[in-house]
């Protein structure tokens, strides 16, 4: 239980249990509830920081896998009709990933760019497949 009442503390020290706290006060017990459970799963090392990186990209709606060509896959959204009939497609698998020239190239928004390459004017983070974001 070290790992409950060390993470109890550490909200409550942040403030994350105040009423006027983000979300009226309810992300410290939300989050309290995660680490019970994770707590109870009784894990070793190894085992704890393999769960924490999964469900940390699983949460946030991230693959765990490389993935294929939306188009090649048949996991792409259509959007051409709400983008003024220029072919946009959005993939159904990884939401940040676009292509507005009909599936050629594939870019993610939410990839970031050098430095040097934003001062070029580049403004797309082109992807290739198969595709795992970091």
């Amino acid at each position: 239980m070290a790992l409950v009442e060390y993470a109890q503390e550490g909200l409550k020290r942040a403030g994350y249990f105040d009423e006027d706290s983000d979300y009226g006060g309810l992300v410290g017990p939300a989050v309290l509830e995660m680490v019970k459970q994770f707590a109870d799963e009784g894990h070793s090392g190894y085992s704890a920081m393999l769960c924490l990186h999964l469900f940390k990209r699983l949460a946030a709606f991230k693959p765990i896998n490389p993935i294929p060509n939306p188009m090649e896959a048949n996991e792409f959204i259509d959007h051409t009709s709400i983008s003024g009939n220029h072919p946009t497609f959005q993939s159904t698998r990884i939401s940040s990933l676009f292509s507005e020239d009909g599936g050629k190239r594939w870019y993610d928004i939410d990839k970031r760019l050098p430095k040097w390459k934003r001062w070029l004017g580049i403004r797309r983070a082109y992807v290739k497949f198969p595709y795992l974001p970091k």
